[in-house]
């Protein structure tokens, strides 16, 4: 019998997700959690009857855990299909796409790949910055998770797979670093279309170029008073 969601989300979120899920289902016992190691210490007997929400978060659910969750696992990724994987907003601007959205899928152990269980997409406005995007996919994705609440709280039932497949390309944080890694012959263009999309030290990582061993790194314009 499903008893308990463990909701895998960061301190902003776990209030307002755990009320939509006890709002649906007073009985429900909502375990928050934020890192791996908080998931390991969670007993096999609850595990059994479990769900696991993750929602916006780089926490890889281990294999042994997704294998013991008697209810399944739903993960809300900040990205449409398209775009699988790490920093997907960066990549969707990189790519001059047109649409863009938020995804909940199943949980396996390959990182989204598993099952699509719902979407909503939206057209990217003309000239959104990556930090306004992201917002846009975030208020998607909230509004997802609003949408499947009742579901997710009540149905033992794994939400149905859509006819919607996953992008063919994954993104990681080595696939982010590399396009910070500017070589010297580079366009100009090109040039400013990386550092417009990758330049705001997100992650801790910005577009650098090395000459003569010394590495030159873009920083993010300062701040008026």
């Amino acid at each position: 019998m499903l008893d308990t969601v463990i909701l895998l989300t960061g301190p902003a979120e776990r209030t307002a997700l755990t009320a939509v899920l006890v709002g649906h289902n007073p009985r429900l016992n909502v375990l928050t959690v934020e890192h791996a190691d908080e998931l390991t210490g969670i007993g096999t007997d609850v595990l059994r009857r479990a769900r696991l929400l993750a929602f916006v978060t780089p926490v890889i659910v281990p294999p042994a855990i997704l294998g013991e969750l008697g209810y399944g696992a739903v993960n809300f990724h900040p990205g449409s299909p398209s775009y699988p994987g790490w920093a997907p907003a960066h990549f969707a601007l990189y790519d001059q796409a047109s649409e863009f959205g938020a995804t909940a899928h199943m949980m396996i152990e390959q990182v989204d790949a598993g099952p699509i269980v719902a979407v909503e997409l939206f057209p990217i406005p003309p000239d959104i910055p990556v930090l306004g995007l992201e917002g846009m996919a975030y208020a998607r994705l909230a509004s997802l998770f609003w949408r499947m609440g009742k579901q997710l709280a009540l149905e033992e039932e794994t939400p149905p797979p859509l006819p919607i497949q996953w992008g063919t390309r994954k993104f990681y944080r080595s696939t982010y670093r590399a396009m910070c890694e500017i070589p010297l012959d580079i366009p100009k263009g090109e040039l400013d279309r990386r550092i417009r999309i990758f330049g705001g030290n997100h992650f801790g990582i910005s577009p650098t170029i090395k000459l003569h061993g010394v590495e030159f790194r873009a920083m993010p314009p300062a701040q008026s008073a």
